[in-house]
């Protein structure tokens, strides 16, 4: 089973690169970030064509998550739980039910800058959210993947300049420190359980020629419960999707899990 995330930035912007991505990669279930697009406004014909079920939690303007799945779902929800009043389309999640069933979650976790500030609390309340739902996943000891755009760099060794990061709210100590928080309860970083190279990029900002220049950052991650990660066989990153044509400034990260 391979379980992919992309930030697409966009889907009108990527009706074609998306695609061309899901014809070549063929992941059997993607969870977007960034659709920026209403439910009903969600172009699903083109990717029910590819044979993809297509569930979304979408907002105007901004936001937006969705899954497209190959595979039978179930008991879906959108929303983070734990704030009623909290009404920006970040989260959504489902049971993949094939062979041994895994649950997939995806996310698009707030930006947080400027920091300190408003948004940036709002980012750290919801980590402490996200912490609480990944504790009532745990105590079901289901398998699952919470996999998506974090807006967190974990380490230093995840950006290429370091320097210009340390003040930004994707990489505070708060932010970091909620990160961790999650991993020491017992997930796994797919990638980082596979690779733990420098150099290992999935966001290059459209500015300053950073994608020319290497000089990108790791913000979209796999975690994996121990279930999961038993099933673990391999996980990468589609860094050359950066470089096609109107790319958006994340790329896929992937997992594949034995059945």
């Amino acid at each position: 089973m391979k379980l992919a995330t992309f930030n697409i930035n966009g889907i009108k912007a990527r009706i074609e690169a998306l695609p061309a991505w899901l014809a070549s990669a063929t992941p059997d279930v993607v969870c977007l970030q960034e659709i920026k697009s209403v439910d009903d406004a969600f172009p699903r014909e083109v990717f029910e064509a590819l044979g993809y079920r297509v569930e979304t939690h979408g907002q105007k303007g901004f936001n937006g998550v969705a899954i497209l799945s190959k595979l039978p779902l179930s008991d879906i929800r959108r929303g983070l739980p734990g704030d009623d009043s909290d009404d920006q389309a970040r989260w959504i999640e489902a049971v993949v039910d094939a062979g041994r069933p895994v649950r997939v979650c995806g996310l698009y976790l707030p930006n947080g800058n400027p920091a300190p500030g408003p948004k940036y609390d709002y980012k750290l309340a919801w980590m402490d959210r996200m912490e609480a739902r990944v504790r009532d996943l745990l105590s079901s000891e289901e398998p699952f993947v919470c996999l998506g755009d974090y807006n967190v760099i974990p380490q230093g060794v995840d950006a290429a300049k370091l320097e210009n990061w340390t003040s930004d709210a994707l990489y505070l100590p708060q932010s970091r420190e909620a990160f961790r928080r999650m991993l020491n309860l017992g997930l796994t970083d797919a990638i980082r359980a596979r690779n733990g190279a420098p150099g290992v990029y999935t966001f290059w900002d459209y500015q300053a020629v950073a994608w020319e220049r290497n000089n990108g950052i790791r913000i979209d991650h796999l975690l994996l419960s121990p279930q999961a990660a038993d099933r673990l066989e391999e996980a990468g990153i589609d860094k050359a999707v950066r470089g096609g044509d109107k790319p958006s400034d994340h790329v896929p990260v992937w997992v594949r899990l034995a059945a």
